[in-house]
C-alpha cells in the first residue's frame, strides 16, 4: 500500500541578515524532521550553501524549480534569486530587505496555488522589507491580503493562546480603532479557529480591558465601559462563552488564563509580553482567519546575536510542528463537518 504524501511545507527565508537562515537550516540539519513533512525554502542554493558553511553543518540541499519536484526525504530549494546575495550580519539593509519580499512573495504564490500545504515565515526588518510592492507594518497584514479572510493574529503554545483586538498600531491610536464591530469580528474569528484548527467545540474566551484596571467603573477612560462590556455581554446574549473585560495587570499573575480556551488583548504589548513571559521562547505566531495555514517564530531578527551561531531555534521548530499538526486537525474538521445532513441520512 503506498504511504501518503508528506505535507509540503514552505518556508521564506526572512532578513538574510538576521537569525532566520539559521534557524532554519538547524532545525532541517536534523534528518529527523524529514520524517514530518517535506520542506522546500523559497532562496537560493547558494545563500543556504554559505550559510551552511559559515555555521558549519551537515545538511545537503535538493535544488528544485517548483514545488511539484520537492523530493521526500530532502532538504529541497527553489532558486528565487541564481545571484550571489550577501550577507552582513547584523546589518539592517533595505538589499537585504529586497530579498525577504523576493522568498515571502514566491512562497505565498506557492501557498495560494496549492503547490505547497502550509507556509512558515522566517523573521522580515518590517522598516527594510518596505517598498511600492510592500507596504504594510508586517507579514500578517501582506498575508491578509494575499490569502483572503478575517486575520488574526493568534500566538500560541499547546496551553496558552493569545490573540489580539490591534497588532502594529500605535498606543496612542488603539482606543479609537476598537469599536463593537472590530471586538465582535476578532471574536469571532477566534472562535472558529478554536474549533476548526484545535478541536475546541465551545471555547471559552476572555478579553482583557483597554484601560489600566478596565477602566474602574469609569475612572481611568471610558472604553471599557461604553465599548467592551455592552459587546461582550451582547455576544453573551448569543450563548458565546465570552467574559471580561478583565484587569491586564493581574490576570496572567493570577493564573486566571488557565480558566480559558484562548485570550483576546486589546494591543500588541498587553498581549506579547505575558505571552512571550510565560512560553520560555518556545510560542508560535499563528495567522488565524485565513483560508491558509501559516507561522512563525515568536522572535524576531535578533540583529544583534545573527551570524554568531547561538540562535536558539526551539520557536521556529514549534512553528513547523504547530504548522503540519494545524493542517490536518483542519482537513480533518472539514471532513467531518462537510454536509452533516447527508451524513445524518445515511444513518437513517
Amino acid at each position: 500500500m503506498k504511504s501518503a504524501q508528506k505535507i509540503k511545507l514552505g518556508i521564506s527565508i526572512g532578513d538574510l541578515n538576521g537569525i532566520g537562515g539559521e534557524v532554519i537550516i538547524k532545525t532541517f540539519d536534523d534528518s529527523r524532521m524529514l520524517d514530518f513533512c517535506t520542506p522546500i525554502i523559497f532562496a537560493s542554493v547558494k545563500t543556504l550553501s554559505f550559510l551552511k558553511k559559515h555555521f558549519d553543518l551537515s545538511i545537503n540541499f535538493q535544488g528544485i524549480e517548483k514545488p511539484s519536484e520537492a523530493i521526500d526525504g530532502k532538504v529541497n530549494v527553489i532558486n528565487v534569486w541564481k545571484e550571489n546575495a550577501v550577507i552582513n550580519f547584523g546589518a539592517e539593509d533595505p538589499e537585504s530587505g529586497k530579498y525577504a519580499f523576493k522568498s515571502l512573495q514566491a512562497a505565498t504564490k506557492a501557498l495560494k496555488e496549492d503547490e505547497i500545504d502550509v507556509l512558515v515565515t522566517a523573521p522580515i526588518n518590517k522598516n527594510t522589507i518596505q517598498s511600492e510592492e510592500f507596504k504594510f507594518p508586517g507579514h500578517t497584514d501582506y498575508l491578509a491580503r494575499e490569502l483572503q479572510g478575517d486575520s488574526l493574529m493568534l500566538m500560541i503554545t499547546d496551553n496558552l493562546k493569545v490573540g489580539l483586538l490591534t497588532d502594529h498600531v500605535p498606543l496612542k491610536d488603539i482606543a479609537g480603532i476598537i469599536t463593537p464591530e472590530l471586538i465582535e469580528k476578532k471574536i469571532s474569528t477566534i472562535q472558529k479557529t478554536l474549533q476548526q484548527d484545535f478541536r475546541i467545540s465551545k471555547p471559552k474566551i476572555a478579553v482583557l480591558g483597554i484601560n489600566p484596571h478596565s477602566g474602574d467603573h469609569g475612572l481611568i477612560g471610558q472604553e471599557d465601559e461604553t465599548i467592551l462590556k455592552p459587546t461582550i455581554q451582547k455576544l453573551k446574549d448569543k450563548g458565546n462563552l465570552v467574559f471580561g473585560p478583565y484587569a491586564a495587570d493581574s490576570f496572567f499573575g493570577s493564573k486566571n488564563h488557565e480558566n480559558f480556551d484562548a485570550i483576546i488583548a486589546s494591543y500588541h504589548d498587553q498581549g506579547l509580553i505575558p505571552f512571550k513571559t510565560l512560553s520560555f521562547g518556545e510560542g508560535v505566531n499563528f495567522t488565524a482567519g485565513l483560508k491558509k495555514v501559516r507561522t512563525s517564530p515568536d522572535h524576531g531578527t535578533a540583529f544583534e546575536i545573527a551570524g554568531k551561531n547561538c540562535a536558539n531555534i526551539n520557536s521556529f521548530k514549534e512553528a513547523v510542528f504547530k504548522a503540519i499538526e494545524i493542517f490536518k486537525t483542519r482537513k480533518e474538521y472539514k471532513k467531518l463537518t462537510k454536509d452533516p445532513l447527508r451524513k445524518q441520512s445515511k444513518k437513517i
